[in-house]
This record gives C-alpha cells, structure tokens and sequence, in this order.
C-alpha cells in the first residue's frame, strides 16, 4: 500500500493512494498514520481490505498539499557515509561500523514543502537517501532474526544539510543537520510487501533540472537489514521512528571548487524507485 497524510501542515489527514493512482480518504477508519497504526496488524488488514474493495471515498488531489508520510515521529536516526562512491568522493575511508547519528523529529516537512536555507548559510548541501519506517518494538535484534520484519514500510527522505556547520564549526555533525525544514519525507510510506528487495531501489536528484545523483542501494557498505539490526543494539526502535540509511555520490561537497552549493531559488528533486518523488524550492530563513 501507498500511505499518506494530506493537508495544511499540523492538521493533515490519512489517506491512500490506489493501484490506479486515485486519492482515497482513510479518515474514515483510522485518524493518522502514525506508530500506532503501523503497529496496529489488523488496522492495517483492515484499510487493505476496504483499498481492495474499492469502498475508500476519494478524495479530491487538486490543490491539496501532502505531508510527511508519517506523524508523531518519536525520532530520525541516520546514517552517515553508508555508500561506497560517497565515501570515496569525500575523501572518507569506508567506516567499519555504520556512523550514526540524529536528526530531531521537528526536521521534518512535507515532500514539496519549502526548503529554508540557515541565516549565514553558505554550504547547504543536498542527499537523497532511502528512509526505513519501522513498524514493531526493535530491541537487540538476534542473528536469527529477520531484521527486515521489524520494518513496516520505505520512503524518500532528502537529508539536507549545512556543511559548514556540520564539520567545520566544531563538535558533533548536529549544527548541520538539524536546521529547520532540513528533513522532508515521503510522498508516501510504501508497505514492505511492495518493496521485496530495499537493496534494489535506483535513486536519483536534480538541481535546477541537472542531475546530481544516480545511485543504487546496492552500492550501500552496511545494507538495510544489517543497519536496522545494529542500530537495535544501541537503542531501542519504536514504531513510526525513522532511519535514513544514507546517501550516494553527487553531493555538493564532492564536487570540484567551486562547490557549487545551494541558495534561494534553486529547485531540488528526488526520487527513489517505486516510492515516489519530491520537489522544494530554497528559500532563505
């Protein structure tokens, strides 16, 4: 299934885009996607049975702005150069433990919704990466264990980021990664069932209409599986919490000086195989 939350921002509404592309309200089942839905078997049963059944009102698309895929977000963790052309491109040796970090939950916007570049920003950057939205209580997840069933669905996230802040201003990444709007999501969370291999998943951005990044999920140093099991052991993983599992090559700090970073006016899009595709326009704070 294709879940998602439309409307004004605060006061978005549940809904469900179909196999033939139409809009359909779930307001009338259950009251947000959110970790107790994804949590919730047989609430989930229950909207694909009604989506199968073609009884989900529709709703009208036009004008209608979509929201992050997922409320009440608990938290976003991420993961830091977790493709091997990313690393290499930044000068990174290929980390031999996935590098973690966060990003508050509060970063979080709609797929097209503004992008503000940071008062004194002169190095914010774009990512696109490859979001896991978990779907049941992960805590040290055992090597028997299918990491993979712990995750209730995917999604596109552009993990947007202020350079300079995030390395050059001291401490901890988290100056540059936690600025406001730097964190949209979605259009949609894509159930699992429909996403069978997250290693197999092409993902692509634009600038002001030029290609930046054409990778693969294939090329990621710690897959999916293997981070969502490590991550457990060091925290405990809720329902309707997030990790953006990293990005590949093609970012601005890759490139060449110049680097040709962003400002107000530019135009990023994304999207990831099968998941959908997101647009912002940069304006300054």
């Amino acid at each position: 299934m294709k879940l998602l939350r439309v409307g004004t921002a605060g006061a978005e509404r549940p809904a469900l885009l179909d196999q033939d592309g139409t809009l359909r309200d779930l307001s009338g089942l259950v009251t947000d996607i959110d970790g107790a839905l994804l949590a919730d078997a047989a609430a989930l049963d229950r909207i694909r049975t009604a989506a199968e059944a073609g009884d989900l009102p529709v709703l009208d698309a036009a004008g209608l702005r979509v929201g992050p895929p997922v409320g009440r977000i608990g938290k976003v963790v991420c993961i830091g150069l977790n493709y091997h052309d990313h690393a290499a491109e930044t000068g990174a040796e290929p980390p031999a433990e996935p590098v973690v970090f966060f990003k508050a939950a509060d970063t979080v916007v709609g797929p097209d919704d503004t992008v503000l570049v940071p008062r004194g920003s002169r190095k914010t950057d774009w990512e696109v990466e490859l979001a896991v939205v978990i779907g049941r209580t992960a805590r040290y997840i055992e090597p028997d264990e299918d990491p993979l069933s712990y995750v209730a669905g995917y999604a596109v996230a552009h993990d947007v980021s202020e350079r300079e802040f995030q390395i050059e201003r001291g401490g901890t990444w988290d100056k540059g990664k936690n600025c406001e709007t730097f964190n949209p999501l979605g259009p949609w969370l894509v159930t699992s069932d429909e996403v069978p291999d997250p290693q197999a998943l092409g993902l692509r951005l634009w600038v002001n209409g030029e290609l930046k990044q054409n990778g693969t999920t294939a090329d990621q140093i710690f897959p999916v599986a293997d981070v969502v099991r490590y991550v457990s052991r060091f925290m405990a993983l809720y329902p309707g919490d997030i990790i953006n599992t990293g990005t590949p090559a093609g970012v601005a700090l890759g490139q060449p000086e110049p680097k040709p970073f962003l400002r107000a006016g530019d135009v990023v899009e994304l999207e990831i195989d099968g998941l959908g595709r997101q647009r912002q326009e940069l304006k300054d704070a």
